[in-house]
């Protein structure tokens, strides 16, 4: 009982982590991906879930034993330059997505009101902004565990669409390889919405800043565990729902009343409805976790002092962070380019810088700094795996996207 009660108390960072890993972007990529290739992607969106509980696990071991963010541990152990890179690897893409996200929030508002999805962009951005800088997030925690609940609707939808499922275990379970653009995009942005940086960073960020004793590691990994888990079966779910919705019949997810079609099956005429609460709910847990990222990376890189329970004026510069990520992913949402279109492009991005944070943190986690609670060599080898299948991924779609190869 003694047990249970602690991990009970425990359970929350990983969880938010995870969900906040099936956001807009990610929900609007797994359905073009469906509906592009029905399911011919299924054995390597499973394949994430081992892909994010591995590094996961690293980045909360990282984050328990030096008690600091993967910015300032690079900074420190590698030098500015290397924490440069990093930097601008976490922050264009958080940029991207941030403003990717807004559109997939403003885009569930017009399914749930019929108002366009660019009045609601600067509202989204000031309602995430209030959370952080007026609210007290501990509270907004507590309440964002229980927003993945709203996609257990994909999991009933897949299973009452009546898919083919001799197709869907084959695809699932025995590796498919094709060598068309539209294969190749899909797995790229499938790894790069998936293994986002954001998700693992700010993993590594709550956690250094909750400082659970050591003794209680392995509590605080069944956390990280179960959020990549959760999250990474509703991926596989989303998928096998748009792949037996639109997939079989040739219809591709243009637009978000698109996207809702794969609920049909389950929600019926409130489809639109049902997609629109889950995306609104997903973008409304995401945007707070992009905003609070950035923040904290740039605070890490240039050394400024300042954390989430600071009040404003106790840390200007790191709030000020937040504000201008929020003007500038405005600006990109405002600028007219389809939500669906923006955000499967901004997991591709994703997908391609993906590689450079995975290599820092595995570095990391063989430095001096975690040596005296050592990740174990088989997760650090584990996590080289990882890094490759997302490098060589990203290689052979620059690869065709550079040279026109198809």
């Amino acid at each position: 009982m003694k047990l249970w009660g602690a991990l009970g108390r425990r359970l929350g960072p990983g969880i938010v982590s995870g969900a906040s890993d099936n956001d807009p972007t990610t929900v609007a990529s797994l359905a073009v991906i469906g509906s592009t290739t029905t399911y011919a992607l299924g054995w390597l969106t499973l394949l994430v879930i081992p892909m994010l509980v591995i590094v996961q696990a690293i980045s909360t071991h990282i984050g328990a034993v030096t008690k600091c963010g993967l910015e300032d541990l690079v900074r420190r152990r590698y030098g500015r330059t290397a924490a440069f890179v990093v930097l601008l690897s976490v922050l264009l893409v958080n940029v991207l997505t941030f403003a990717a996200d807004l559109e997939g929030g403003g885009a569930a508002l017009q399914l749930l009101s019929g108002i366009s999805y660019l009045w609601w962009i600067v509202p989204l951005a000031a309602i995430s902004l209030a959370l952080l800088i007026w609210g007290n997030y501990a509270s907004v925690e507590r309440i964002l565990v229980y927003i993945p609940l709203a996609f257990v609707t994909y999991i009933i939808s897949a299973i009452v669409a009546h898919p083919d499922w001799g197709a869907v275990l084959r695809y699932s379970f025995i590796p498919h390889f094709e060598h068309s653009n539209v294969y190749i995009s899909g797995a790229i942005a499938l790894l790069g919405t998936t293994l986002t940086a954001y998700a693992y960073v700010w993993q590594q960020i709550e956690i250094s800043e909750e400082r659970p004793p050591l003794r209680r590691l392995g509590l605080v990994q069944v956390d990280a565990t179960f959020g990549a888990v959760a999250a990474g079966i509703t991926f596989w779910f989303i998928v096998i729902a748009t792949g037996a919705t639109l997939g079989v019949h040739g219809k591709q997810v243009q637009t978000a009343a698109d996207a809702a079609q794969a609920l049909a099956p389950v929600a019926g005429r409130f489809a639109a409805t049902l997609f629109g609460i889950g995306l609104l709910g997903s973008a409304l847990l995401a945007l707070p976790v992009l905003l609070a990222t950035s923040a904290y990376v740039v605070s890490e890189m240039f050394r400024w002092s300042g954390q989430l329970n600071a009040k404003f004026f106790q840390a200007p510069r790191f709030y000020g962070t937040m504000l201008a990520i929020a003007v500038i992913g405005c600006t990109i949402a405002l600028a007219g380019i389809k939500p669906i279109q923006l955000l499967f492009t901004s997991s591709i991005a994703g997908g391609i810088a993906t590689p450079v944070t995975l290599v820092f943190l595995l570095l990391a986690a063989g430095s001096k700094d975690v040596a005296k609670r050592p990740v174990s060599p088989w997760l650090r080898a584990a996590g080289w795996v990882v890094t490759a299948i997302v490098t060589v991924t990203a290689g052979v779609y620059l690869y065709q996207s550079f040279t026109g190869a198809s």
